[in-house]
């Protein structure tokens, strides 16, 4: 059985909740996945149309999709703490450590998806390719995030900090 253990982190003043080892379902993890893949996703196909709209070169429009995809991924988390009644600064933490992590690796994987896949950093907004490949990438991204969010949250790490706020 996992039980909770409410601690306070002096150095980021961040209240959390820590898991003593235990079993975390993978609906959780894919449940904490999916709220990032959400934020990630907004984010990261704003920045390819854009980058793409505006004829941007793949390094430039890649960069906007990736800044795009953390603030939007850390937006919805700060959202949802803020709404629980925590400061500013608090909920920015909060939402620092509860996805950078999981935005990093889930970035990563859809961009290098998009990077190795044949002709889809060429491809147009009108190309079937383009959505094609964006689509695909994200899915992936969520099946090789998902086990580290897993990972995380059952180390108390990770949307497990979040928790602690609803």
């Amino acid at each position: 059985m996992e039980h909770e253990h409410p601690t306070h982190d002096t150095t980021t003043g961040i209240g959390t909740h820590t898991h003593t080892p235990g079993k975390v379902t993978w609906s959780t993890a894919a449940q904490a996945t999916l709220h990032c893949l959400t934020g990630c996703a907004i984010g990261e196909i704003l920045g390819m149309v854009i980058g793409t709209a505006l004829a941007w070169g793949n390094l430039p429009t890649t960069i906007l999709a990736i800044v795009l995809a953390f603030v939007f991924g850390y937006s919805l988390t700060l959202r949802s703490v803020l709404k629980a009644g925590v400061g500013f600064k608090t909920a920015f933490r909060v939402a620092l450590a509860a996805d950078t992590l999981s935005i990093a690796v889930m970035e990563l994987i859809d961009n290098g998806v998009i990077v190795l896949w044949p002709s889809a950093m060429d491809a147009q907004l009108s190309d079937a390719l383009f959505w094609g490949s964006l689509a695909a990438s994200l899915a992936i991204a969520f099946v090789v995030t998902t086990p580290v969010n897993r990972w995380m949250i059952g180390r108390g790490k990770g949307h497990a900090v979040v928790h602690a706020y609803h």
